[in-house]
């Protein structure tokens, strides 16, 4: 078992689709439910909102048997939103603001002991309070961090988006966010050699059906979906992808192996509606095969 504790922070939320169903997601969120799927015993530090969805959530994770001690309970903002639509297979979200993940309490985080991995993303980020409790996390506890970068128009600020890389252990991102990040760099290797200087680890860049690349001074892998796979939707593929990359970090796998067992697991969630799956049994083939 890891010396590491998966530590998760961020937004939880209630994807809409258009034929009128919900889904329970988030990337944050989704992370957290894949780690716990794999057994690594994730803390989740998010925010929801007094409401019924609010409750769905809470009730969701204790379905699941998920650590609820980091989930605080907003009596003023509702619980998150999206509206999710599809182009071309592609999906494109309408984020409703000042909802309650907008203002996680620094003062409300349960004491941390040991050692973590913080994962966390951007979005999360946009309005002061919680960017601010992130800030207190990182200054209570040893940890090393990954970064989900999540360019969601119009709730990101190139500057706010540098300051999250510097440092950063890991970072995963898509090259059309590399390309909005560094948009005076020449060519894309420019653009990833400029990251490559903030980040002390790798760079895991995506490329939808073209794969992902991991990235460092001195390892490039690069990995494809697989052929044979069913595509129900792609939402959450990315976060199925690094919550596998993450498992990887903790548990010590070689990279070429955390890289595809990653890319294995995200074909296997395109094949059901949703990011989340709420049969353990999903997990238990994976996990069975990895010796976890």
């Amino acid at each position: 078992m890891s010396e590491m504790r998966p530590l998760i922070f961020g937004e939880v939320l209630f994807d809409h689709f258009p034929d009128g169903s919900t889904v329970l997601g988030g990337a944050p969120f989704n992370v957290a439910c894949h780690l716990h799927g794999f057994g690594l015993n994730p803390l989740l530090i998010t925010r929801i909102g007094d409401d019924e969805p609010g409750g769905r959530i809470e009730a969701a994770m204790r379905t699941r048997g998920m650590d609820c001690s980091g989930v605080q309970k907003d009596e003023t903002y509702r619980t998150g939103m999206v509206q999710v639509s599809f182009a071309h297979g592609e999906p494109a979200y309408e984020i409703v603001d000042r909802v309650a993940y907008d203002f996680i309490d620094a003062t409300r985080i349960p004491p941390l002991d040991g050692r973590w991995l913080l994962y966390h993303g951007s979005l999360a980020l946009r309005h002061a309070a919680s960017a601010a409790a992130l800030e207190a996390l990182k200054s209570r506890c040893e940890n090393s961090r990954f970064v989900d970068i999540n360019l969601r128009p119009p709730w990101w600020r190139k500057a706010l988006v540098l300051k999250l890389l510097d440092g950063a252990d890991w970072v995963k991102l898509n090259k059309a966010e590399l390309a909005e990040i560094y948009p005076d760099a020449g060519s894309e290797a420019e653009r990833v050699d400029r990251l490559l200087r903030q980040v002390r680890g790798q760079i895991v860049l995506t490329g939808g059906e073209q794969g992902a690349t991991a990235i460092s001074t001195t390892d490039c892998i690069s990995v494809v979906p697989e052929s044979a796979s069913a595509v129900i939707d792609t939402v959450g593929a990315g976060d199925a992808f690094c919550s596998v990359f993450v498992a990887g970090q903790l548990l010590g796998w070689p990279l070429d192996v955390s890289m595809h067992r990653a890319q294995s697991f995200a074909s296997a969630i395109v094949g059901i509606r949703g990011a989340t799956p709420e049969n353990r049994e999903f997990y238990r083939h994976f996990t069975r095969d990895w010796g976890i």
